[in-house]
């Protein structure tokens, strides 16, 4: 465990070298504070809690930003070092090869966290500020948002070290991840949505519905914060969500298993891959 904090140490310190903590912070930060504004800024006519409006704001920007921070970060981590020749380097100590994957891993993990906690935060900070009176079940939803937006730029960033282990080189490593992001985060729901427009009012039964959300972690993320509380019935997941049924538990799970199950391959095909 020494190790591995050791290598995570030594990652976000190149981070915030590299001014990737800053920038992604800083972005972060700037996006949050425009939606809440200026998204909250019709509350007064519609009569809907500001935070809830902000909630859904922020869950849309962070299902395309979080996913392409995480890629970006962490798509070079494994073939990156090799073709630096500091990955031979690095194995000359008494280190292991899991070790060195879970430590970058946690590394860009805890980057990515400062980023959400301090962006999303000064946008809550803000809206206090104007002396918008905020519910606790809005505050217990505004929490699970950003708890659940760090899990999915796990998800992205695990994706992003499978890549890694198995590009040749990084410039592939960073076609694929583009190729990743726009798959998830773009392709895959206007292929899904074309599959039900093309059923032409058919209904297709809550298990199929429930299978091609499950397959996709932005979807199961979008359940996640818009299908249920106050941002329910400001999104139309709200009635997706009640038709599936997907418990909040579920949901967790799968976010937690797209998580486990990429950064368990990364570290399988690097341990037996050849320097």
């Amino acid at each position: 465990m020494r190790n591995v904090l050791t290598i995570a140490g030594k990652e976000i310190q190149e981070g915030t070298r590299n001014r990737w903590v800053l920038a992604t912070t800083l972005l972060m930060a700037a996006l949050a504070l425009t939606l809440t504004f200026l998204g909250s800024a019709p509350t007064g006519t519609v009569g809907v809690n500001k935070l809830d409006v902000v909630i859904v704001s922020l869950s849309s920007l962070t299902i395309f930003l979080v996913p392409l921070i995480a890629l970006l970060l962490s798509h070079d981590a494994i073939v990156g070092e090799m073709e630096r020749g500091t990955m031979l380097l690095l194995l000359s100590y008494p280190i292991g090869r899991r070790e060195i994957v879970f430590g970058k891993f946690l590394g860009h993990l805890a980057i990515l966290a400062f980023a959400t906690l301090f962006g999303y935060g000064v946008a809550a900070i803000a809206l206090m500020a104007t002396g918008s009176q905020i519910g606790a079940e809005s505050w217990r939803a505004f929490a699970s948002m950003i708890a659940s937006s760090i899990l999915l730029g796990a998800v992205f960033a695990a994706i992003g070290y499978l890549t890694s282990a198995l590009a040749s080189e990084r410039s592939t490593a960073g076609g694929i991840a583009i190729g990743i992001w726009l798959f998830f985060v773009l392709i895959y729901d206007m292929a899904l949505l074309g599959g039900l427009v093309a059923a032409q009012g058919q209904t297709i039964p809550a298990g199929v519905l429930n299978a091609f959300l499950l397959a996709n972690p932005t979807d199961v993320y979008r359940l996640l914060n818009l299908g249920s509380g106050g941002a329910s019935t400001l999104s139309a997941m709200g009635g997706v969500a009640e038709y599936t049924g997907l418990s909040s538990p579920v949901l967790l799970t799968a976010l937690g298993l797209w998580s486990l199950a990429p950064l368990g391959f990364a570290t399988v095909i690097f341990s037996r891959r050849e320097l």
